[in-house]
């Protein structure tokens, strides 16, 4: 009787010890499998201190280099209404382009100083979101010209990115109203360190490649820089530079050899001579001195030196304002 009770109790040491090891196979630790995750960047850091012009708009000298009552012609095409940017051609030096803003044509549209529709250029694959400005300079390949278009535009400050596209000059010998060129830009990205804001001001430095845009703000402008050579591959974060009093600041353009600077808003145009050595943002930090306008544009949107460098000219949106025509001014250097 004993043998037998210890018989079973061994089978019995058995069956628990075979449930203990299936029970353990069918129960299977838990595994950790939390993942690193790395937060996002932060939408607003702290802002960087920066330098502050101190200069007073309304107590400003007149330049004398330019004339002061503008040469006006009128455009040929009067379906564009809202041009919103201007630049000289270097490739093609004479001709002028410009370009519609905000949910327009993807096209930059050819004139010249008479204001004749000589075709246009389409920008195949990108789509005008808000193209506030234009350049034209030089770029990645030395020789070369380069058109830069700004889609920049953010009146409520809603967008996360914004962007320049670039292509090269194409050749517009013998243009004509019918002339269409398709092109396919690269595109430049950038965000702002401190948020989303509205700019609609674009400059090259032809000295650097440097990229400028200066916001529009009431009563502010912050310029700030994307320095050469800007990458086609990843965004980049734009470096503030400092701070101006501008008011609604719309337009700007730095001279074909570098040496001269405007920015203007919808009332009033700034002339700075810059000198040798000396890098945009130290130039623009020294009083400017006002340059000739007309007023004689509702909603002045554009400027741009002439590829000679002989004057500049302006342009202005005419849709809210019926029974204007689109015309180009041009204020020739004395």
């Amino acid at each position: 009787m004993k043998a037998y009770l210890l018989s079973t109790l061994a089978v019995a040491a058995l069956l628990s010890a075979q449930s203990c090891k299936k029970s353990a196979d069918v129960i299977a630790p838990i595994k950790d499998t939390t993942k690193t995750v790395t937060p996002p960047p932060v939408d607003n850091p702290p802002p960087v201190n920066i330098p502050s012009a101190s200069y007073n708009l309304a107590l400003l000298s007149n330049t004398t280099a330019f004339e002061t009552t503008p040469v006006v012609s009128v455009m040929a095409n009067q379906t564009h209404d809202e041009l919103s940017g201007l630049a000289a051609g270097h490739k093609n030096p004479g001709l002028l382009y410009t370009h519609e803003d905000s949910g327009n044509a993807n096209e930059v549209y050819v004139t010249n100083a008479k204001g004749d529709d000589l075709g246009k250029i389409v920008l195949d694959g990108v789509y005008n979101r808000d193209w506030e400005d234009i350049e034209c300079g030089p770029g990645p390949d030395a020789g070369k010209n380069y058109i830069y278009v700004a889609e920049i535009g953010d009146n409520d400050a809603a967008y996360r990115s914004v962007s320049v596209y670039r292509f090269e000059e194409p050749d517009l010998t013998g243009a004509n109203a019918q002339t269409v060129v398709h092109v396919t830009p690269q595109t430049l990205q950038f965000v702002y360190p401190t948020g989303a804001v509205n700019a609609e001001t674009l400059m090259l430095d032809p000295q650097t490649k440097d990229l400028y845009i200066a916001t529009k703000q009431p009563s502010k402008s912050t310029l700030y820089v994307a320095r050469y050579p800007q990458s086609t591959t990843t965004t980049t974060t734009l470096t503030p530079l400092a701070n101006f009093p501008f008011d609604l600041l719309t337009a700007g353009d730095i001279s074909p050899d570098g040496s001269e600077i405007l920015l203007r808003n919808t009332g009033q145009i700034w002339y700075w001579k810059r000198q040798t050595g000396e890098d945009v943002v130290t130039t623009l930090l020294r009083s400017p001195l006002d340059a000739p306008y007309g007023q004689n544009e509702h909603q002045g949107e554009s400027v741009c030196f002439a590829s000679d460098a002989g004057g500049y000219f302006t342009v202005s949106e005419t849709k809210k304002y019926p029974g204007d025509k689109s015309q180009l001014s041009f204020y020739k250097r004395k």
